[in-house]
């Protein structure tokens, strides 16, 4: 039906994998444990799976402080363990990527630990050292992700070091030649393993600018949280220097060489940047990465109008590279809770998961969400998460997304024979796989006869995109592709709504599994949290403006 490859309109399923499925009881997710249930994920219809990390680490950010990045930590298994959930994923047809982490690494790297010894090392030069000012400060005003200066003393050589992220995580120095090359090694061993790809975490942090330069501060109403807290001194600065460089482009050019020598590998990127759409659409197309995502649909703003401005904005600055869009994911609040009214239906993340798939662009659906899980409430006694610990009672960190999986109803939810990691939440355990399996227009149910559907209509996987203007909480598009044009409308409101239909040859889907509006008396009537499909002869007339809609329909 189309020559694209196969990343292009795929659903990938992110696995954070200490949450998932214990195989031991020591209460933390494993590889055996994912292995198990893959057979689960192959029954929601996605086309891949992504791995969180699972290398070997001290867990002081939960993976992503990596001190082997070639090999699996015990507590999650063995890289025989990794191999026989390879094969099992592309026995069933699964595609897989993994996690890298390609800007800095554990303070307990052998790297570091060579490095921080004196400034005559081999080493020496791998990590971003810097005298400290004359009055014993660090060197600039750069701050952490994590709250805090970005630069931490280092007494064995008198200097500071970088940290963009918890001071336990010290940034490579990009700059330096051998750096690149090391992180590409890291790749390549993963490749000749198998793997079909990789989610590269903060992709737009490997570089910094050489000369050290203040970032300007950041005016009050201007300060945004993406992929962290708007109230967070982070969001008090431009991030003109310590990420986004220029000398980046070459990295990703690289990369990209090294992915082409392994058909059908695939790069998908995490950007967050002053302006992340502007950094995607620069870092994502030929030569470069294959995909990108950033945090601006990880946001509280579900509005239509958000949604609408995010995607056309990129759709300017990208028009021939191709998206991935993520409503949710290991970093922040589910979606429910983010976007629903308290009193929605549980079908409203179901909605949202689908919209987001009816986007051009491919999408990450992060385990869970396939269950309409509210974000889960996690005392502070409980907490694990450093972000949360640093900043609370103002933000209460990742853990309320990240708490384990609930695949029963009883006791821990069959995640685990022992003690879990984070508590289940007794409303996740209500929304537990096994309760939803046997209840019909459960949210699982209705994401998999989404996906299901989604695989049969060529425009929502590979059609272009173009919006109509509709008044809240309506969005409205059309997707085309090849001929057959279809009409996509979400009510992502609960109060029902009707529109005026600016189509004809109109022929209606109801067979996608959501609550669907219907179409009486030349109106489109959408109930709350709803979707309408239908596949048009045309626009009447072409440029239409859906700009009447009334409440109560």
């Amino acid at each position: 039906m189309n020559e694209a490859p196969w990343w292009r309109g795929a659903v990938i399923y992110q696995i954070y994998p200490r949450s998932f499925q214990d195989s031991n009881g020591d209460g933390i997710g494993d590889l055996p444990g994912i292995t198990a249930r893959l057979d689960y994920v192959v029954s929601l219809g996605v086309d891949a799976i992504w791995i969180s990390p699972f290398f070997k680490s001290p867990m002081a950010d939960f993976g992503y402080d990596i001190v082997d990045f070639r090999d699996v930590d015990p507590v999650f298994g063995t890289l025989a363990d990794f191999d026989a959930l390879l094969r099992k994923a592309h026995a069933l047809g699964l595609k897989v990527l993994i996690d890298q982490v390609p800007s800095h690494t554990s303070i307990e790297h052998p790297w570091f630990q060579e490095s921080r010894q004196g400034r005559d090392n081999p080493r020496a030069d791998w990590y971003v050292w810097a005298d400290p000012r004359e009055d014993g400060t660090p060197p600039n005003n750069w701050l952490s992700i994590f709250g805090g200066p970005a630069w931490q003393w280092e007494p064995r050589r008198g200097q500071y070091y970088l940290h963009n992220f918890l001071a336990a995580q010290p940034d490579l120095n990009f700059h330096h030649p051998e750096v690149p090359d090391a992180a590409l090694d890291h790749l390549r061993f993963w490749l000749d393993r198998g793997v079909d790809g990789f989610r590269l975490d903060s992709i737009n942090f490997c570089f910094h600018d050489r000369l050290l330069r203040d970032n300007p501060a950041r005016p009050a109403d201007q300060r945004v949280g993406r992929g962290f807290s708007s109230d967070s001194p982070y969001a008090y600065q431009y991030h003109r220097f310590n990420n986004t460089q220029p000398e980046n482009l070459a990295f990703l050019a690289g990369l990209r060489r090294l992915l082409d020598y392994y058909p059908g590998a695939v790069a998908l990127g995490e950007v967050s940047s002053d302006d992340s759409l502007a950094t995607m659409a620069e870092y994502t197309g030929d030569g470069r990465l294959h995909m990108s995502y950033s945090f601006e649909l990880l946001t509280d703003d579900g509005s239509a109008r958000h949604v609408r401005g995010t995607v056309e904005a990129l759709e300017r600055q990208m028009p021939h590279g191709w998206p991935c869009w993520a409503i949710s994911n290991h970093d922040s609040v589910r979606v429910r809770s983010r976007w629903a009214a308290p009193d929605a239906p549980e079908h409203a993340a179901s909605l949202f998961t689908a919209m987001a798939c009816a986007l051009r662009g491919s999408v990450c659906v992060y385990q869970g969400e396939e269950l309409g899980l509210p974000e889960a409430e996690v005392s502070y006694h409980a907490l694990r998460d450093p972000y949360g610990i640093a900043f609370w009672p103002k933000s209460k960190g990742r853990d309320g997304c990240r708490t384990p999986m609930p695949w029963g109803a009883a006791g821990h939810g069959a995640f685990t024979t022992g003690t879990p990691w984070l508590p289940l939440d007794d409303r996740n355990r209500e929304l537990s796989v096994d309760v939803q399996e046997v209840q019909p227009g459960s949210p699982l149910q209705r994401f998999r006869r989404f996906m299901q559907w989604r695989r049969s209509r060529p425009a929502l996987k590979w059609g272009e995109i173009r919006f109509l203007d509709a008044p809240e909480p309506l969005l409205a598009f059309v997707r085309t592709f090849r001929g057959e044009t279809l009409l996509t409308v979400f009510n992502l409101g609960a109060t029902a709504m009707a529109l005026p239909l600016p189509a004809s040859g109109v022929r209606v889907h109801d067979d996608h599994g959501l609550p669907c509006g219907r179409l009486e008396g030349g109106r489109v009537h959408l109930p709350g949290y709803s979707a309408f499909f239908a596949d048009i002869d045309a626009l009447q007339p072409a440029d239409i403006q859906v700009a009447e809609a009334v409440a109560g329909a």
